[in-house]
């Protein structure tokens, strides 16, 4: 395998031109940057109601009852609707299983639950008419402990019990043995997507009898599938259109909204709009999965590993969501981006009376990189090694076998991106006398007595792409043509652009691909072929790869004119909007062939197809498309007496395959690298009892600007040979990775154990 020497986040950001491989500017960014960007919160039309919705503020009861004449009474109330106003042959809606109800029919499984939808004439009035709603609850002792829920005599969140999914790996020795081994026991706390735009839409009647729901989403087309049913109407009069998403993560990815602002709409005949304020947000959307796992990793005296063995427990909340997927992938990920002859993996994802988990960047992995790295790290220290040595001596590599039994078939670089983080210059250890520099920071808690300093390493791994046998795929059309004289193409795709920049990739294709620099990119909508989602590291790969498949069946009919024009047969190429020929003469512009009647083609993107694991042994071939593979080296300081943390510096490198947006691409490791930073230190949904206490920005932490700290990126670009452009998914690994290297510098520093994420200050000085 050739090495291709890592970049670094400069050198990546020097193009400014429009095509693969160069950072042209976004053509959303000057309207985001000053403030004139139209979110789904700023949708209006004339005659528009509000929409509200009753939540349960209990995680379990029955309902005996609910009575809404006091609501309906209320002037400029024009609908209130329970489960019985429910028009469709399905009141229930899932992403995975439809196990949810669009409202409570008659119990409620978890605080927040909706229970009633209003629509009134002004939002102040829909909340009035919320509070005049009454509800008979029978309050039931919730179910709130995930393992807990695993026993026999446990009571049932669901008739049908509380396992969601229950998943294993067997690969190797039933019974293997060590020279050493450690175990450790590890949970990771419910983190929040933190999306800074909140649930929104608006839902349009439609003289057909249908509804035109204008919304923020991640997947337009799965959207559509669970909203027609409960409205009882085909999904061809169930249209969608994406409205501006401030920010996602994988909490969109799930219903919120939509069938409230349907049902609303076609009662009344007028649109309805939602706009959830900032506390219904956290109760509106899923979160990622808390988790408790248990490890036991085995190796030889010089650092081989021997076989791990994990026991991993997703608390789900009270419906399924992606847990499923969830649970594969902690399953299939659970032994790390490392060559381990023998896996014995047992992954729960279970129901609870706890807010509903799903999606959130690098989901399922995520946890299980904090069990793994924190098991090598207690290794390197039983073994008397570095731990980054430790890694080397056992880092996957192309043509390595997963515990799956899957062969890994393009490149692997994690002996590569471990040696880059781990040569990079080491900030200075004087933090100077500006509190800014300390731990503390503005709080100007400490002047240096006590802080210590610790480095921490580590890598983390994700699949590309659905999953296990999932048919992934996406549409795309372009059509080419003239607009003032000059060509321009129009690329049409259903994917969803929630901040990541795939509006900016589509163009740069199609500029790659056509030869021309005006691109167009209509709103998504689902009269487009499903593109599948905008998570799981996807739309460069899936959506790329249709947008340059639509592009070169277009090229190919542009170069059948230029040959009928010119005569010329062989070396025709396309550039500067223009037919060219081998030694870049120009032959005829696209606009003159063009006049003949513009091109437009569609095609459909399908990658290799995946498989199942199998049930009892986890065995599969080609359970996952690709993997992602990125390390981090954090730089920690910490005040070991108040036990407070500077991070000083969080250096990642990546192999990226190819760095098709190098801007965007160093950006989506900057952003993810901060997500995982504040899972380690600060961000937790603190449930106690089922009942969510911090519904806040004020009281829900993440890291602002004044705890980001400078983040040097290396980006490795090793080609994968199935992949468009050879590239690699992207968003996701940073998260994964940088979480365990956080935590893992705290207890250089510190000496502690750490074996619970976030790390709070009791942990640190016990």
């Amino acid at each position: 395998m050739s090495t291709v020497p890592a970049r670094t986040a400069q050198d990546l950001t020097a193009d400014v031109a429009g095509g693969i491989g160069h950072s042209p500017q976004r053509p959303d960014g000057v309207l985001k940057v000053r403030g004139e960007f139209a979110y789904s919160s700023d949708l209006w039309a004339d005659d528009m109601l509000w929409g509200a919705t009753l939540r349960s503020p209990h995680p379990s009861a029955r309902i005996r009852g609910v009575d809404t004449s006091a609501a309906l009474a209320l002037p400029g109330v024009y609908a209130v609707l329970t489960h019985a106003d429910i028009p469709g042959p399905s009141k229930h809606f899932g992403l995975v299983v439809s196990d949810q109800p669009v409202l409570a029919i008659d119990e409620v499984r978890y605080q927040g639950e909706a229970v009633a939808v209003v629509a009134a004439d002004h939002p102040e009035t829909a909340r009035r008419a919320v509070a005049a709603i009454r509800v008979d609850y029978a309050v039931r002792e919730p179910v709130t402990d995930a393992a807990a829920a695993r026993a026999d005599d446990a009571p049932r969140v669901h008739p049908d019990g509380n396992i969601v999914r229950y998943a294993r790996i067997r690969r190797g020795d039933p019974a293997p043995t060590a020279d050493v081994v450690v175990r450790g026991e590890y949970a990771i706390g419910m983190q929040d997507q933190a999306f800074l735009g909140p649930e929104s839409g608006l839902a349009v009647p439609a003289a057909d009898g249908g509804v035109d729901l204008y919304v923020a989403t991640q997947w337009l087309h799965a959207d559509q599938r669970q909203i027609a049913p409960c409205l009882g109407l085909p999904q061809d009069k169930v249209r969608l259109t994406l409205a501006g998403v401030g920010g996602a993560f994988g909490a969109r990815e799930d219903l919120s909204m939509q069938i409230h602002a349907c049902l609303l709409a076609l009662r009344t005949g007028r649109p309805v709009k939602f706009v959830y304020s900032r506390e219904e947000s956290f109760f509106g959307h899923v979160h990622r999965h808390p988790a408790t796992l248990s490890y036991e990793t085995g190796a030889t005296r010089d650092g081989k590993l021997v076989y791990v063995k994990g026991s991993v427990v997703l608390d789900g909340g009270a419906y399924a969501s992606s847990t499923p997927a969830v649970v594969g992938n902690a399953t299939s990920l659970g032994a790390g981006p490392y060559e381990v002859p023998n896996v014995h993996m047992d992954v729960w994802g279970m129901y609870t009376n706890n807010p509903p988990c799903g999606a959130m960047r690098g989901f399922g992995s995520v946890q299980a990189a904090f069990g793994y790295e924190s098991q090598l790290d207690r290794l390197a220290a039983a073994l008397g090694l570095d731990p980054v040595e430790l890694r080397l001596r056992n880092a996957l590599h192309q043509g390595s076998t997963m515990p799956t039994g899957q062969v890994v078939d393009s490149a692997a670089a994690v002996r590569e991106i471990l040696t880059a983080v781990r040569d990079m210059p080491v900030p200075p250890t004087d933090p100077g006398t500006d509190p800014l520099g300390l731990p503390g920071g503005a709080g100007n808690t400490t002047h240096g007595e006590g802080v210590r300093r610790g480095i921490g390493y580590a890598v983390g791994f994700k699949n590309v792409g659905f999953s296990e046998g999932f048919d992934d795929h996406s549409t795309a059309r372009v059509r080419l043509g003239v607009v003032g004289g000059e060509p321009v193409a129009v690329v049409r795709t259903a994917a969803v652009e929630v901040g990541q920049g795939h509006v900016t990739v589509q163009q740069q294709i199609a500029r790659t691909e056509l030869g021309v620099d005006r691109v167009v990119i209509p709103p998504a909508d689902t009269s487009m072929g499903n593109a599948g989602s905008s998570s799981a590291s996807r739309q460069t790969y899936l959506t790329g790869g249709a947008v340059r498949a639509a592009c070169r069946a277009v090229r190919d009919r542009v170069l059948d004119r230029a040959r009928a024009r010119t005569g010329v047969r062989d070396g025709l190429d396309l550039a500067g909007g223009n037919v060219v020929d081998a030694g870049g003469a120009v032959l005829v512009p696209l606009a003159e062939l063009l006049a003949d009647g513009e091109i437009d083609e569609t095609a459909v993107y399908r990658p290799r197809r995946t498989a199942p694991m199998d049930p009892d042994t986890g065995r599969q071939d080609f359970a996952h498309l690709q993997f992602a593979f990125c390390a981090h080296r954090a730089v920690v300081d910490v005040d070991t007496e108040l036990g407070l943390v500077r991070v000083v510096e969080l250096a990642a490198a990546q192999d990226v395959g190819k760095a098709v947006n190098p801007g965007a691409l160093v950006g989506q490791i900057h952003g993810g690298s901060v997500q995982g930073m504040g899972l380690a230190l600060m961000e937790e949904i603190q449930v106690e009892g089922g009942i969510v206490r911090n519904p806040s920005f004020t009281d829900y932490l993440i890291p602002t600007i004044l705890d980001t700290p400078p983040m040097p990126v290396e980006v490795l670009e090793l080609a994968d040979p199935h992949a468009p452009y050879g590239l690699r998914g992207v968003a996701e690994p940073p998260t994964i990775s940088a979480a365990p290297a956080v935590v893992a510098a705290i207890r250089a520093a510190t000496g502690r154990p750490l074996t619970r994420i976030p790390v709070r200050p009791q942990d640190i000085t016990g």
